[in-house]
């Protein structure tokens, strides 16, 4: 038996081989092994068209038999992996996947991770896998999984380490409960209670995001003070009694003692001898010792007296008799005027005579026992008309407005709504007008107040202008919410426009449809004939509540011939214009000047306009009357600064932060209704406890302000405090409580500012001013979005980050996209003007886009952002 060995196609010399023999214990046969080594230096200096290969030949007298060729190579393993794994940050029971390509090798390398320098086996926590192509998978990431990560490679030449990778499991923080609101601050009077919660439910760890919101909250609240005690005056003393004493009492009641104050100190009984003495004989009193004669001489007396007296009473039936017939022709009579003044204000009339004037309707038969619901012209959309109310007025009622002839006792009770009383329409109509005063109309006034319409001024319009030229702009209407971007590069060089922009604030010329609704001011930019090179940013403001989809939002333009048309339908795609819907306001791209406006038209019942509801009382109060005015508006900051100035205008004073209602298109009216007032300090005057409006004024309403007026009046001049509640409500819908707490003395009331900021010092910025984002930034910024490349256009990426995710076919349009796209990033946030999370999101966009990880937020030059905050940015 002879065994040779054949290498790469030739024979290997019998001298190379090592050959060894031994015996097979088990059959007993001989066993032959033969051996040959193979170098490297062989293996590099073979050249052949496949690996280096050997195979051997056996053979013995039955025959020949060959093996499988046995290929030799050289091993090897690279230094640099293919890919190393990546730092995460991720949050708790977060998925963690970790790759690792190790450097290419013969044999291929095995893999194996460490963790902080110990190895990991996947067999021993079902949470790890680490099977899948070399990968580390953690299920759901736990405290303990955060450490370095470092991924080895191994084969029989060498181990290779790759980069530790950093892994951060981190918790966003949770609000604990509300901990119970806190006892008043004050012992008497206003003070505020507050209640308090912590970022503990979780705590934030490992650089979590802390808690949003509020850990704090206060509220005002009001202690009852003490009243102590006072006497009223002694009573008359009573007669003299058989003991010769008489009495007087007085009681604790002017006032009486109240919420622990002390009770009035003293005696309440005094008792004193009424004779001087004089009646005590022998230790009797002097009846018991009369003679006989002076027991008849007093009875003669009283049965005289009693005589007398049955005589005079029926004389003065008869007396009353006759005067009530001869003045049967009044037809009325007032059973207890009180009631006009007190604390219930219902009315309460004797039989009507037919034909009588002096009732409220000669044809109607009022009810003897229960309350009535007139409808009175007391809630006004212009405070004019309350000062062409008369007397007469007052009860010639209009038919959309309905008051509630109620103490605010009785509201606050919750008494039913009793029978209504429907008046007829006036004969005639108030003229409206701009000029808002506020003179009280006193039920009992007999003078009728006249003013001549013509001399009242009118303010039609807010207009603000500047001039701007190639860099750009701002244009700002302070406290309106309105303002126009212009920007760099709009108007050619070397070129200057004077740009204007106003608000109108008379009836708006836009008349709505059907059921469509004005929801923002009529705004006009111009001149009408000025050309843009590049789409420039217009925002206004809106009242629709446009958080779900219930609205169907337009865009109208007026033609010069006065007509309104349809620019676009917000939810629709255009190539001519741009829309972007926020909460409180419309930022629209435009290329052409006019005057524009938003229209709502609501799809369900659930579409909600916001109002904004609040209550001005006068500055000052020298009478014992006040008044009380509550305000629904559309909520646009130029709707409530139309209120502001007539206020400011009239000497009028905000009670209380002004709030938002969410006024629903379910056809249900609003109420306004006054609470809660202090019976003994205060009393309603007759006709403004409870309004009520109906629902098409104020869906409809064209940013006319509504306005209620409530009439109180103070039993005293020391009453100084005023606290009460306006309740505003939809019937079936919301709610908002107005919390009146004011002194009617102007140098004791607090201030309450109408707005929080003013929008622009400057109405008009120009240049890098006006601008968030510095000019050099933008330029490096659209030279690497606008540029496409093979994985898609860059600049989608940019809109998508700044939550623009409809219509980008408008922008596909533009020259540059990204620039547009920018400007409608400056319009949106110009008072905000977040630039790190803009930042952040070209950072993000470059770790998933390897183009664009030029730009970073470490790369945003520090030097512009410097130019930005020098220049109050």
């Amino acid at each position: 038996m002879q065994i040779f060995f054949k290498c790469n196609g030739e024979w290997v010399h019998q001298n190379e081989h090592v050959s060894e023999e031994s015996l097979d214990e088990s059959s007993g046969l001989k066993v032959r092994e033969v051996f040959i080594n193979v170098t490297r230096q062989q293996v590099e200096d073979f050249h052949g068209p496949e690996d280096y290969w050997c195979q051997c030949v056996a053979w013995s007298h039955l025959g020949t038999s060959k093996s499988r060729k046995a290929s030799v190579r050289i091993a090897y393993l690279r230094k640099n992996f293919e890919q190393d794994p990546q730092g995460r940050e991720v949050p708790i029971e977060g998925m963690i996947v970790l790759h690792c390509r190790p450097p290419e090798g013969v044999p291929a390398a095995e893999v194996e991770w460490l963790k902080n320098e110990e190895p990991i086996d996947s067999e021993q926590d079902e949470n790890i896998d680490t099977r899948a192509d070399h990968n580390l998978i953690i299920r759901q990431a736990r405290l303990s999984d955060s450490g370095n990560y470092t991924c080895m490679a191994a084969n029989i030449v060498a181990k290779r380490r790759s980069l530790s990778a950093t892994v951060v499991v981190y918790v966003n923080g949770g609000w604990s409960s509300w901990t119970e609101w806190s006892a008043c601050n004050v012992r008497c009077g206003r003070g505020w209670q507050k209640r308090s919660r912590t970022c503990t439910n979780p705590a934030p760890l490992n650089g979590g995001a802390f808690c949003e919101g509020m850990s704090v909250q206060k509220i005002t609240c009001t202690s009852l003070c003490p009243v102590d005690g006072s006497w009223e005056v002694w009573s008359e003393w009573s007669v003299c009694s058989p003991e010769c004493e008489h009495l007087r009492i007085r009681e604790c009641t002017a006032p009486p003692p109240r919420n622990g104050g002390k009770f009035c100190e003293g005696l309440s009984q005094e008792s004193e001898n009424c004779t001087d003495g004089l009646c005590i004989l022998d230790k009797k009193p002097l009846h018991e010792i009369k003679p006989q004669s002076m027991e008849n001489a007093s009875d003669i007396a009283l049965y005289s007296g009693l005589g007398a007296a049955v005589v005079a009473v029926a004389v003065l039936v008869i007396g009353v008799t006759l005067y009530r017939r001869s003045q049967s022709d009044y037809g009325v009579d007032v059973i207890d005027s009180s009631a006009l003044t007190g604390g219930f204000q219902t009315f309460n009339f004797k039989t009507v005579r037919q034909g009588n004037s002096l009732l409220l309707n000669s044809s109607l038969q009022p009810d003897l026992t229960v309350s009535r619901t007139y409808s009175g012209p007391i809630c006004l959309q212009d405070p004019l008309d309350k000062e062409l109310m008369t007397e007469s007025s007052l009860f010639n009622p209009l038919s959309d407005i309905k008051v509630k002839v109620q103490s605010s006792f009785m509201v606050s009770l919750g008494v039913s709504e009793r029978a209504e009383y429907h008046g007829k329409n006036h004969s005639g109509t108030f003229p409206h007008g701009n000029n808002r005063g506020f003179t009280a109309v006193h039920p009992r006034n007999k003078t009728p107040y006249i003013q001549n319409l013509s001399s009242l001024p009118t303010r039609t319009e807010l207009r603000t202008t500047g001039v701007f030229g190639h860099l750009g702009g701002r244009l700002v209407m302070p406290n309106t919410g309105v303002s126009l971007l212009i920007p760099h590069g709009a108007i050619p060089e070397e070129n200057s426009w004077e740009i204007y922009m106003s608000i109108n604030q008379g009836e708006p010329s836009l008349q709505s449809d059907g059921s469509e609704v004005l929801l923002s001011p009529e705004v006009t930019c111009g001149p009408p004939d000025m050309t843009v090179t590049t789409p420039f940013a217009l925002t206004i403001p809106h009242c629709a509540d446009v958080s779900s989809e219930h609205w169907n939002v337009h865009l109208k333009k007026r033609t010069q011939q006065g007509k309104w048309e349809e620019v676009m339908s917000v939810e629709d795609e255009s190539t001519s214009c741009y829309c972007l819907l926020d909460p409180f306001a419309c930022h629209v791209l435009l290329d052409s000047f006019g005057t524009y406006a938003l229209t709502g038209e609501p799809i369900t019942d659930c579409a909600v306009k916001q109002l904004k509801v609040a209550v001005f009382g006068c500055m000052s109060c020298n009478s014992l009357d006040y008044n009380l005015r509550v305000y629904c508006v559309d909520n646009t900051p130029c709707a409530f600064q139309e209120v502001v100035s007539d206020e400011k205008h009239h000497g009028g004073q905000l009670l209380e932060e002004p709030k938002l209602l969410h006024f629903k298109g379910n056809t249900f009216s609003l109420q306004i209704s006054v609470l809660d007032i202090p019976p003994f300090l205060w009393r309603i005057k007759p006709f403004t406890a409870c309004q009520e409006v109906p629902f098409s004024r104020v869906w409809s309403s064209n940013r006319q302000p509504l306005h209620c007026a409530f009439s109180l009046e103070r039993y005293t001049p020391t009453t100084t405090q005023l606290s009460c509640k306006i309740c505003i409500r939809q019937l079936k819908g919301h709610e908002q409580i107005l919390q009146v707490q004011t002194s009617i003395l102007e140098n004791e009331r607090e201030t309450i500012t109408f707005f929080a900021q003013e929008d622009s010092t400057f109405p008009a910025q120009t240049g890098p001013k006006a601008f968030k984002i510095p000019y050099s930034i933008r330029q490096r910024i659209c030279a690497t979005f606008d540029t496409p490349n093979a994985k898609g256009k860059d600049w989608q990426m940019l809109a998508q980050k700044n939550s623009i995710n409809r219509n980008l076919s408008y922008f596909a349009t533009q020259s540059s996209p990204s620039a547009v796209i920018l400007n409608l990033w400056e319009a949106r946030h110009q008072h905000d003007g977040d630039l790190d999370s803009l930042a952040c999101a070209l950072e993000e966009i470059g770790r998933t886009h390897t183009k664009l990880s030029n730009i970073t937020e470490s790369q945003l030059d520090e030097a512009d952002f410097s130019y930005s905050r020098q220049n109050g940015l």
